[in-house]
This record gives structure tokens, C-alpha cells and sequence, in this order.
């Protein structure tokens, strides 16, 4: 994953934030495209048909998505809802179809993950179940939603070529990926190609590096107290080298003034 400036809040488009904001734990790791296609519960392509609902009384916004195709777990046998928010004319943004690293622009927003879909999009959802629900599966920042307009989306194939791979035994996909990398790169200046290979040589590289490191301890009140001791003697001994400075540049001063007027010619 690019080097990006991940945890700042950045308000990249005018719909409001959901309630729950996010921050990483120190040392996350954003799951990699085969990691979140092998822990994901149901990935299921869908279309967003409504939205702007409440459900069982909570007034928490949701989405309406018809289900499409269930590339991996159980088909649903009517719409799902998830929380999310239909997009509005002014935040109307969809997926760039051409790039496979990183997640929806919207997860640079205080939620961390895409929450805002327009109606009619045909999106492909990684997701999980908790309390009956289904949720966003992969965590922040995490190709969980992104828009697959047409049935040979650069996405969609790479979806369906990884999930073969994570049915494999973990020995044997670092050969299945380098193979199918091969067998693109023989495609030469097909631009596709390209992408799909550059996005097997990141699952090849394994897991993504953390976002960022642990955070350092709270510094402790005892060694608080001896810096703050060492920074007071520092200063006292610069205020003293001050002074015994100015009283030598004195002594020098007085004593060139008494060879000037000793060297000085009589009448």
C-alpha cells in the first residue's frame, strides 16, 4: 500500500460523518486484497437500491442491496441492508476501476471506510456477520465496497482469482500466484494485464507494513523529575559560564587600556 497521510481526518467529500470514528491501533495492518478475500464471510456483488432507512427502530442510516452474485460464502434470498448513506449529487464518487491498492477515497474520511454509495451502483462487498447483521468485513482503510460497474472489472477478476487461491493449502499459493503473474506478463502491453500482475507481486510480498509503529511509553515521573533536575543545573552552569565570560572580557578590556596609555609617547 502507498505511503499516505491515513490517519489524518481528512473530509474528502460533504456528507456527513457517521457516529463512530476511527483510530487505529498502534502497529494496524491494512489487510492485504488475499488476506481480505480469505477472511471475509460473504463476498457478494450487490446493487445499492435504497437507503436513508431506519431498521428496527435505530436510527442508525442504512443502505438497501440487492444481491447479485455471492462470489464467496451464502447467496442471500432477498436484499441486505448495511449501514451506509445513499450519495448525494454533491458527493457522487465512485471507485477508480484501475486501481487494486488502494481502498475508496472515502476511507480517508474520519470512519476510515467507505460509507456512502450511490443509488444504482453495482459494488462488491467483503462482509461479516455480527448480531444478525451483516457488517464491513477488513478494517480500516480496507477494500471492503468498492464499485464494479461491469462483469470483466479489473477488480472483479482479481477478486475471483484469489479466492481460488486462498482455497488452496497455504504451501501451495505463493506457486498459484507466481504462475498466474507469469501468465499475465506474457500478455506484454496488455494494461490490465499489467495491473493484475503488479497486484499479485504485493500478495507475493505479504502483509502490508503497519501504519505506523508503537506508540512510545508515558515517560515516567521519576525520570521526569531528574530531566527536569539535569535541565535546571544545565542552565544554572550556562548562566555561570555567562558570567565568568563577561568578567574575563572585562579583565581583557582593562588590561589592553593599560598597555595603550603605558605605550603612550611624552612630551
Amino acid at each position: 500500500m502507498r505511503p499516505l497521510p491515513l490517519l489524518a481526518t481528512v473530509a474528502l467529500l460533504a456528507a456527513p460523518l457517521p457516529a463512530h470514528a476511527c483510530s487505529p491501533a498502534p502497529g494496524y495492518r491494512v489487510p492485504t486484497n488475499l488476506e481480505l478475500v480469505e477472511r471475509a464471510e460473504l463476498i457478494l456483488l450487490g446493487t445499492v437500491t435504497d437507503g436513508d432507512f431506519e431498521r428496527d427502530s435505530t436510527p442508525e442510516q442504512m443502505i438497501a442491496v440487492e444481491p447479485v452474485e455471492a462470489l464467496k460464502g451464502p447467496m442471500p434470498n432477498r436484499p441486505i441492508t448495511l449501514p451506509a448513506m445513499i450519495a448525494t449529487d454533491g458527493d457522487m464518487l465512485l471507485s477508480n476501476p484501475y486501481d487494486l491498492q488502494d481502498a475508496h477515497p472515502q476511507s480517508l474520511a474520519g470512519a476510515c471506510i467507505r460509507y456512502v454509495f450511490p443509488r444504482g451502483s453495482r459494488v462488491l462487498f467483503f462482509l461479516d456477520r455480527q448480531d444478525d447483521a451483516w457488517h464491513a468485513a477488513g478494517g480500516p482503510f480496507s477494500r471492503w465496497a468498492e464499485d464494479v460497474l461491469t462483469d470483466d472489472a479489473p477488480w472483479l477478476q482479481a477478486v475471483r482469482f484469489y479466492i481460488d487461491v486462498a482455497r488452496l493449502p497455504e504451501e501451495e499459493r505463493a506457486a498459484a500466484l507466481a504462475a498466474r503473474r507469469s501468465e499475465l506478463g506474457a500478455l506484454g502491453d496488455d494494461p490490465v494485464a499489467q495491473l493484475l500482475t503488479a497486484d499479485i507481486s504485493r500478495q507475493l510480498a505479504g502483509p502490508n507494513p503497519p501504519l505506523r509503529g508503537e506508540l512510545p511509553p508515558a515517560p515516567d515521573e521519576s525520570d521526569a523529575a531528574t530531566a527536569a533536575d539535569a535541565a535546571e543545573a544545565a542552565t544554572r552552569a550556562a548562566e555561570v559560564a555567562a558570567d565568568d565570560a563577561d568578567v574575563e572580557a572585562d579583565a581583557d578590556a582593562d588590561e589592553t587600556e593599560t598597555e595603550a596609555e603605558t605605550d603612550e609617547p611624552r612630551d
